[in-house]
């Protein structure tokens, strides 16, 4: 299946992808924030199948659980899980929303 929505974690603080990690991506609808799509990161830190390949336009969210992943490297983290919402204009147009993690900071954008 091809996604319209990827990501993909980087590992700031060791330099490497950050594999193993529990995604979900959610829509917002009348009745609230509804799952539509799981996935797990690969060796490469990315997930390529997260949801359909088609999105209605509307707001969505990414939701990172990255609490086990830290606790089994042995890492303290200010950050159990991480949430980007972003907008999805319905134009059949693909995004990726990757993120730079490190155990007390993070940060996205709009990838290619």
């Amino acid at each position: 299946m091809k996604s319209q929505v990827t990501t993909h974690i980087l590992d700031t603080a060791a330099g490497r992808p950050a594999r193993g990690i529990p995604v979900s991506l959610h829509a917002h609808t009348a009745q609230g924030w509804q799952e539509i799509a799981t996935g797990t990161t690969d060796a490469d830190g990315r997930v390529t199948d997260l949801g359909p390949d088609r999105l209605e336009a509307g707001t969505y969210r990414i939701e990172f659980s990255t609490a086990a992943w830290y606790e089994a490297a042995g890492t303290p983290s200010f950050f159990p899980s991480v949430t980007l919402t972003f907008n999805v204009a319905g134009t059949g147009e693909h995004y990726h929303v990757p993120l730079l993690l490190s155990p007390f900071a993070y940060s996205t954008y709009r990838g290619s």
